[in-house]
């Protein structure tokens, strides 16, 4: 009975950490977005948790460890989109792959908070290594799928071509996020589409 109840205790007390920590990380996407790298503090991320600025401190070394760990989380939020864009398009390879990059022009990608966020991260990996590295291995996970799916449609030299659409795809996502009266998510998608017929 000790050990039952103990083992209980103990994975309800993870699941409670998981929860603090994550909320901690929502709080800080949120008031990257909201108020920038300047604004985004120990006191204003925790009053965006509703938690003491001791608790930040005992779940995360510091507001460096925090930013980063919600960069690294953001990222893998993002990859769950594409990859559940990617599933719901069935087995047909090109429908996969429009799936895929239309998936940047879509809700949640195009909510206007991420890119408050993302430019914030974009800032930080010019300068700070350890988000450089994050930096560099969210893009190279993207950059390697897309390839996967450029060469199931019988790409050649899937590599360079995953590279340049995912310029085009960050400069179209950019734009929108700045405008979306600019020229639509619609529009976004069918200049990808046409791009892809071109170069595949």
């Amino acid at each position: 009975m000790y050990n039952k109840m103990t083992a209980a205790r103990q994975a309800f007390t993870r699941e409670s950490a998981d929860a603090r920590r994550t909320g901690l990380i929502e709080a800080t996407a949120a008031v990257l977005a909201e108020q920038g790298l300047a604004g985004t503090t120990v006191r204003a991320i925790c009053a965006k948790a509703g938690v003491s600025p001791g608790l930040l401190r005992h779940y995360f070394a510091g507001i460096d460890d925090l930013v980063a760990a919600t960069y690294a989380a953001t990222s893998d939020r993002m990859d769950a989109i594409f990859a559940g864009a990617v599933e719901g398009a069935g087995d047909d390879p090109p429908a996969r792959l429009t799936a895929y990059l239309a998936a940047s022009f879509r809700p949640p990608v195009t909510d206007p908070a991420l890119l408050g966020a993302w430019t914030a991260f974009w800032a930080l990996a010019r300068s700070d290594a350890r988000m450089a590295a994050i930096h560099a291995e969210s893009y190279a996970g993207y950059r390697e799928r897309l390839a996967d799916l450029l060469t199931a449609c019988g790409a050649a030299d899937a590599g360079r071509l995953a590279v340049l659409l995912t310029a085009m795809v960050d400069g179209l996502w950019l734009e929108l996020s700045l405008d979306s009266t600019s020229f639509g998510a619609e529009a976004a998608v069918e200049m990808v589409e046409r791009a892809v017929r071109a170069l595949v």
